[in-house]
């Protein structure tokens, strides 16, 4: 390995020496993640993505920022920057939003470390449409994130129903203390209430919505992950034999804590075949994704109710 390391650093120097834009390190970050066996999971999916993160955080530029910037000369210290974030990334195996701690979910900005998952849910893309037409947006009132981690789900929500109160639950104190750093940030502490609790035991109810990306691993893929997974709680992820111990209690417990007409809406990953077998009388919805992502569900309180 200390060889690889030596390397490694032979070529970051040589690329602070030879290149000159940020597009250069992109495409040189994205050979060397080839080259090193990364794997990318975690917001993104591919190396050149990956690189180009790194490289803007490094730059201290925004996703959105003009491509022409891309392409002009770079300081010794700002390729000093990159090179060395592009290292980490490398050496580390580290997920990218652990080396900036900084992730992006439905379009906002969330600080995160290793006592969260790094937001990467598809059910962005629902809370920014509102559930629609499954809900009335306008009669969301009181919405649960339950597992909230690092609080990204309870904040996209709070800002897609503006008259709504969130709840945002977890049993981790550690993933509270993120999530509330969070809520802080985008200014939403008389909105979003931070909870520590083990399953619904310290909930109220009366929610209208109930949204949950609830750990969903089994136990034998768990212990397959790539090493970048291996940063992140275990508790987070995994969740027995089947992928259910979480799953299956939300969805014994969650129709108690719902209004009439309410909403549960529940990322179960690979997790699916096995909920649709324990469940098998339930009309699950499966949502679709324009932007890419499956294995989300929806069901109402009166669904769950009959069965």
């Amino acid at each position: 390995m200390r060889g690889r390391s030596a390397a490694l650093g032979e070529a970051a120097a040589s690329a602070v020496e030879d290149l000159d834009s940020a597009l250069d390190f992109v495409r040189w970050g994205a050979s060397r993640f080839a080259e090193y066996g990364l794997y990318f999971g975690h917001g993104t999916d591919n190396a050149v993505d990956e690189a180009m993160s790194l490289v803007l955080h490094a730059l201290h530029l925004k996703p959105d920022v003009p491509d022409a910037l891309l392409e002009a000369k770079l300081t010794r210290d700002d390729k000093d920057r990159i090179s060395s974030l592009l290292r980490r990334r490398i050496e580390t195996r580290k997920p990218a939003a652990y080396l900036t701690n900084e992730a992006w979910f439905a379009g906002l900005s969330f600080y995160v470390d290793e006592r969260v998952l790094v937001p990467r849910s598809p059910l962005a893309e629902w809370i920014e449409r509102g559930f629609e037409p499954w809900i009335d947006a306008d009669r969301v009132y009181r919405v649960l994130d339950f597992a909230t981690g690092s609080g990204c789900i309870a904040v996209a929500c709070a800002m897609a129903f503006p008259g709504a109160t969130v709840d945002a639950s977890d049993v981790s104190a550690e993933a509270l203390e993120v999530a509330g750093l969070n809520v802080r940030r985008h200014q939403l502490t008389e909105r979003v209430k931070i909870i520590q609790s083990d399953g619904f035991d310290a909930l109220q109810g009366g929610y209208d919505l109930i949204v949950s990306n609830p750990p969903y691993v089994p136990d034998d893929s768990y212990r397959n992950l790539p090493e970048e997974y291996l940063h992140e709680p275990e508790i987070g992820l995994r969740a027995g034999a089947d992928g259910l111990d979480i799953v299956a209690s939300m969805m014994n417990e969650a129709p108690r804590f719902m209004n009439p007409g309410a909403l549960l809406v529940v990322e179960v990953g690979e997790a699916r075949e096995a909920l649709a077998a324990r469940f098998s009388s339930l009309p699950f919805l499966w949502l679709d994704f324009e932007r890419g992502g499956d294995d989300v569900f929806a069901l109402t309180k009166e669904q769950m109710a009959d069965y």
